[in-house]
């Protein structure tokens, strides 16, 4: 399995890219390609700190047919190169001008010349799947015969479809002797399946990426690919499986890319319930709208609560919460619940959690309680604020920055609560205005998680900073007190 690929409008700096390829090589990646090392002397200090930070996976540059290429490759200390040829007529009359004859003898000499330095060498088509196939095998014939340890198929602008690439990979894989890669974009929303086709036509590596990033609609994602070998063809990958949430949230948090809502198994909404006969189903057996375990790649179940939410809603939340309730509570609980919906409001854990305390009349004492805060922001000065907060019968006075007041306070918290809730990370923050005017009322929703643990909570003030700070609270005490 490899990971790698560009996205439009994300520049990672060497901090960045370190932390994802920790987490990737965490998670038994075979392959990294960490960058191109001809874009700028930025980038090959990225890609060399990845190629020295003691990884077990191989570190890969992206590289033309061009000797200078593969000299900065050289300098930043990689382990391979993925060497990428056009293929297809349109890549090579339009893109490079020269003919057939001349890319082949190009591609050779590039290749022993990257092999002559120690290299392992990935020699791969770029438009493949509009290439004339006898042409691309004289391609990948060469490369082999000039010591290419690898070959890749890119199916560049996503024209493939499955039965096309298993009939090309059944070919490819029988009659070259080396292993074969494919690399599939997803134009035409078939990123997955093709990849998932050609390794069972006989690709031995496919190229994949965390959320399925990459240009234009990006590549094949890598959480996708990996639970249809493991959930569907029951083919052990060797990737820890259990890491992709993790890693999922991480790279969008480092991009700034958002994940969707409905993407594949790493959305918000991919197992998320609201009411109706789902969730009573899954009261049953959870298996009746899972199609497998959340926990298995490392996610929880979310009930989603409020107007429309019926009784079996409420009472699997609270099984999920740990909570017991009769009929009787339970009725209470219902109608509470419904009775803040029909006001418009968001029902989150943290609501749900106040409301069941309430009626089964247990009370439990706030772990973390503000005491005071303060903010100081402007267009001339850094946001900065300081807090004073009570965790667990401790004062604990700290101060953050942020790139505004709300992130500068919610930096300061984090900071000061890290002694009991360490990694904790704000997912989701939304503001919606509940009234008009310059004094309107706010309600501010966030998503707080910690170690694969996911938890909402609200706040409403019409300070938007102090409904920030109250939601937080909500959701780390809620956090805390989980563990």
């Amino acid at each position: 399995m490899r990971d790698g690929e560009q996205t439009p409008g994300v520049a990672l700096t060497r901090e960045k890219k370190l932390l994802i390829a920790r987490a990737l090589d965490e998670m038994k990646i075979n392959v990294i390609e960490a960058g191109s090392a001809i874009t700028s002397a930025g980038e090959r200090e990225s890609i060399k700190a990845v190629a020295n930070a003691g990884l077990n996976a191989e570190i890969c540059s992206y590289c033309r047919i061009v000797k200078s290429d593969i000299d900065h490759a050289l300098e930043c200390d990689v382990d391979s190169i993925h060497l990428v040829v056009p293929v297809s007529d349109l890549h090579i009359r339009t893109k490079i001008k020269k003919d057939r004859d001349t890319v082949r003898q190009i591609a050779a000499d590039v290749t022993e010349y990257a092999k002559d330095h120690g290299l392992i060498v990935e020699l791969s088509g770029e438009d493949s799947s509009r290439a004339d196939l006898d042409f691309l095998k004289s391609v990948y014939s060469d490369g082999i015969a000039a010591g290419a340890d690898r070959l890749c198929f890119c199916d560049t602008v996503g024209l493939l479809v499955p039965e096309k690439t298993t009939e090309i990979f059944r070919d490819l894989s029988s009659s070259l002797k080396a292993p074969i890669s494919i690399h599939c974009h997803n134009d035409f929303g078939l990123a997955t399946a093709n990849t998932v086709a050609a390794l069972a036509a006989g690709a031995k590596q496919a190229h994949v990426t965390i959320n399925g990033l990459g240009e234009r609609a990006g590549n094949a994602s890598l959480e996708e690919v990996v639970m249809c070998l493991e959930w569907l063809y029951k083919y052990d990958t060797g990737i820890k499986h259990e890491q992709i949430y993790r890693i999922s949230r991480l790279v969008s948090r480092l991009t700034g890319v958002p994940v969707s809502p409905n993407k594949a198994l790493v959305g918000g909404n991919a197992f998320t319930h609201e009411a109706g006969i789902h969730v009573h189903g899954l009261l049953a057996d959870k298996a009746t709208y899972e199609p497998m375990s959340p926990e298995y790649i490392g996610r929880q179940r979310q009930i989603v609560l409020g107007k429309h939410a019926g009784r079996s809603s409420i009472t699997l939340a609270l099984k999920e919460m740990g909570l017991e309730a009769d009929e009787v509570q339970t009725e209470e609980i219902f109608g509470r619940v419904k009775q803040m919906g029909d006001q418009g409001k968001h029902v989150t854990d943290a609501d749900l959690q106040t409301i069941a305390e309430t009626v089964l009349d247990i009370y439990k004492e706030p772990l973390v309680k503000l005491e005071e805060f303060t903010i100081v922001s402007g267009n001339r000065v850094t946001p900065t604020a300081s807090i004073k907060l009570n965790v667990k019968d401790r004062e604990i006075v700290q101060a953050g920055i942020g790139n505004g007041p709300v992130d500068a306070v919610i930096n300061a918290i984090r900071r000061a609560v890290s002694a009991c809730a360490e990694d904790v990370i704000l997912e989701e923050y939304h503001v919606d205005a509940v009234t008009g005017g310059t004094d309107a009322l706010v309600e501010v929703r966030v998503k707080l998680s910690k170690e694969g643990k996911s938890i909402t909570a609200s706040g409403a003030r019409t300070d938007i900073i102090m409904a920030s700070v109250e939601a937080v609270m909500n959701g780390l005490n809620r956090l805390v007190r989980a563990e």
